[in-house]
């Protein structure tokens, strides 16, 4: 009797609680649970806090350079900000260089909410990074970025 050459092969296995997709969701997932909380007391989401910061951090921002500093789509990102524009947080207007572009900054209401907000994503932060050294929550954040940029 041959000999196949077809080798029977085990199905492909795959442990969830050491799959970095799955455990990058789960920290993802109790962060913005906790950080949720206090943003809905301004009326926020997450990815709205998302567009306020990056505005608090970079100055005004053409709304298609937003989508991408936020990693939120370009058709959800216009339908948030006009909600945090009616919000008072941000201002929308036509660019000076296309009538295509819109740029979207940060009214001084906008900045008081983050300002108010900022402790406690930090706390948010520090809480999360418990029992790590500076050195190793450095590390995780260097490690995170590179992770993001190979998915470009």
């Amino acid at each position: 009797m041959a000999r196949s050459a077809v080798k029977t092969r085990h199905a492909p296995t795959l442990d969830l609680g050491d799959y970095l997709p799955y455990l990058v969701n789960r920290v993802g997932v109790r962060l913005v649970a906790a950080f949720s909380r206090e943003a809905e007391k301004f009326g926020l989401s997450v990815p709205m806090w998302r567009v306020l910061a990056v505005l608090a951090e970079d100055g005004a921002q053409r709304q298609i350079d937003l989508a991408q500093r936020t990693s939120i789509d370009a058709s959800t990102l216009s339908r948030l900000i006009r909600t945090v524009q009616q919000l008072g947080y941000v201002t929308r207007a036509r660019s000076a260089a296309s009538l295509r572009e819109v740029t979207v900054g940060l009214t001084a209401r906008g900045r008081e909410v983050v300002s108010a907000l900022i402790p406690f994503a930090l706390a948010c932060e520090g809480e999360a990074a418990r029992g790590l050294s500076q050195r190793e929550l450095d590390v995780l954040k260097a490690l995170l970025q590179r992770v993001y940029a190979n998915l470009e």
